[in-house]
């Protein structure tokens, strides 16, 4: 004999303990999951009251796993995709504009070894893969030229 399903509860939980999840990424996993009856938005009132389920440490964790590879623009894209909006959207933003020309530095010097591109052809492709790990053009300029992050230029 078959074991029952997990309730929504115990789904929600179970998610809840491999990582942090947006209240809308929550919402649209157990949404599939949910029968007749079953209220998900006030399973979801529930865990944020229980603190279980927090918008907050779901964005510190986001930017916290894709600040190594990316850059503002598509860090912040992706917050507003888990409908991470306003105050707190600004205050991460603010966050991630102090040091987004040293993390761009960094990919850079990984992706290519701080090889400065000599000729136009590597100059554009090197450009181009910063740009669309969502760096700005401040940040993919200071990159370009070899800068180190440590040096007094970004102080």
């Amino acid at each position: 004999m078959r074991a029952p399903p997990p309730s929504l509860k115990a789904r929600a939980l179970r998610l809840l303990s491999t990582r942090e999840h947006s209240r809308l990424e929550l919402g649209r996993k157990l949404a599939r999951h949910a029968e007749e009856g079953e209220d998900v938005e006030a399973l979801l009132d529930w865990l944020e009251k229980n603190k279980w389920l927090s918008q907050e440490r779901f964005s510190e964790s986001l930017v916290h796993r894709r600040s190594a590879r990316y850059g503002n623009s598509r860090i912040l894209a992706e917050l507003q995709s888990h409908g991470i909006v306003g105050d707190a959207l600004q205050d991460l933003k603010a966050g991630l504009a102090e040091d987004e020309v040293a993390r761009c530095c960094e990919v850079w010097q990984r992706k290519f070894h701080g090889q400065v591109a000599e000729d136009a052809e590597t100059r554009a492709k090197q450009m181009r893969f910063l740009i669309q790990r969502g760096f700005s053009q401040k940040a993919v300029r200071a990159a370009m030229k070899g800068i180190d992050p440590d040096d007094d230029f970004f102080g």
